[in-house]
């Protein structure tokens, strides 16, 4: 007999876990709410779809942010060397990008979408646009989903729902009310690689200004320790602090408070103190007699100097040639510790995954099976994993969709 398989969300994970499914040898029946697949997908990386990271297994597992050792069978079975392999066979060329991210050739996220789809209609696999309303649960087991219509009934359902960021994609937490409805518990739901508030009053006066090649360190108010630190862009905006570096670091203020961080910027981390005082008193002679608010254009932004010289306490009016060594070392001070301090996250629908979902206690990790529901299966954001960015939070859709397809249409 062919088992008969449904996968409810046609995001990354489930149109993997579809096409597995159906792979296998399965009837697969995939439900998507929205009138097309892979609508979130289709906006990741701004547009180009930072497919996934061209790394070994460790490397992967050292950038997850929560339960990292759940991911170890689904990343074996499925690696990110196997994602790329997986994509080019099916004609979509990969180009390895800095930090080792993989965009496609084209450097268009409708091309990824295109090359899932087409996978899926491979295989035969049925796509229905519909709500799916409930599960059908009887004796342990599910058997099926309620629509709003009718019912349908299958030997296994995978929930690939995703979570609470960028809602109008269709991620509306979805999965979370399927999921308790078969008894599992939700851990609660965060943003995460999320841009953050700052209420710092001359924050506004920085917005639109990008910074390249900066250094940060995120500093836990409470205990005065460093959690994290990184290198690499970062953006002001009307709000905060936005970029890369920023979303990353926001993936360990789990116990978000307003004030409880502060970010440490480090505006010129490739040059030591002493050589940086050099380059300063360099910049003043050469304009010895002008003001020093117009003198500091070849070591900042224009944008960053009025605010630079006011928190270093140094009149912007002064002559270059009468700084003081004292006011000196203040600018000095400010250059390499800039400041931000950290007000709240950004709402979760602004996030890039969203952090927490369907506690993994409950999930065998081997076949990514309820451990509550028999032959009831779950991969993606909507799981408890998410990771830092640069791919990896990709990698894990596709890695537990495939394990969730296979050990599906098998069981």
């Amino acid at each position: 007999m062919t088992r008969k398989v449904i996968v409810i969300g046609a995001g990354p994970a489930g149109m993997m876990a579809a096409g597995a499914a159906a792979e296998s040898g399965a009837d697969v029946i995939l439900f998507e709410k929205n009138k097309v697949v892979g609508r979130k997908l289709a906006i990741t990386g701004k547009g180009r779809c930072n497919i996934t990271n061209f790394c070994d297994t460790d490397e992967f597992i050292a950038h997850l942010t929560a339960n990292p050792r759940f991911m170890y069978s689904a990343i074996n079975a499925f690696s990110c060397y196997d994602t790329v392999a997986f994509f080019e066979e099916r004609g979509l060329k990969t180009k390895v990008e800095r930090g080792n991210r993989v965009f496609p050739e084209s450097d268009k996220a409708a091309d990824v979408v295109d090359t899932l789809y087409d996978y899926l209609t491979e295989h035969h696999v049925q796509i229905l646009n519909r709500q799916v309303n409930s599960l059908i649960i009887e004796n342990g087991s599910v058997k099926g989903v309620r629509l709003s219509d009718r019912e349908v009934y299958a030997d296994a359902v995978i929930v690939t729902c995703g979570g609470l960021s960028y809602p109008a994609t269709g991620s509306t937490g979805d999965g979370y009310t399927l999921a308790k409805a078969a008894g599992h518990t939700i851990t609660p739901l965060l943003p995460s690689l999320v841009p953050l508030v700052s209420d710092d009053t001359d924050i506004p006066n920085l917005q639109g200004l990008s910074l390249k090649n900066i250094a940060i360190r995120v500093i836990d108010n409470n205990s005065d320790k460093e959690i994290y630190d990184d290198f690499g862009e970062m953006l002001f905006t009307h709000f905060g602090v936005s970029g890369p570096v920023i979303l990353s670091a926001s993936a360990h203020m789990r116990q978000m408070s307003p004030k409880r961080y502060r970010i440490e910027i480090d505006l010129k981390p490739a040059l030591d103190e002493e050589t940086l005082d050099k380059r300063i008193l360099r910049d003043l002679a050469e304009f010895a007699n002008k003001d020093i608010g117009n003198s500091l254009s070849k070591l900042l932004p224009k944008k960053l100097i009025p605010v630079i010289l006011n928190r270093a306490g140094i009149d912007p009016h002064i002559k270059c040639h009468a700084l003081t060594a004292e006011k000196r070392r203040a600018l000095l001070n400010t250059l390499k510790c800039f400041t931000v301090s950290v007000h709240a996250f950004r709402p979760i629908k602004e996030a890039v995954v969203t952090h927490g979902g369907v506690d993994v206690k409950d999930v065998d990790p081997r076949t990514m099976q309820s451990k509550l529901t028999e032959n009831l299966y779950f991969a993606g954001e909507v799981l408890d994993l998410d990771a830092y960015t640069g791919g990896f939070n990709l990698q894990i859709a596709y890695s537990t969709g495939r394990l969730a397809g296979f050990s599906a249409s098998s069981n």
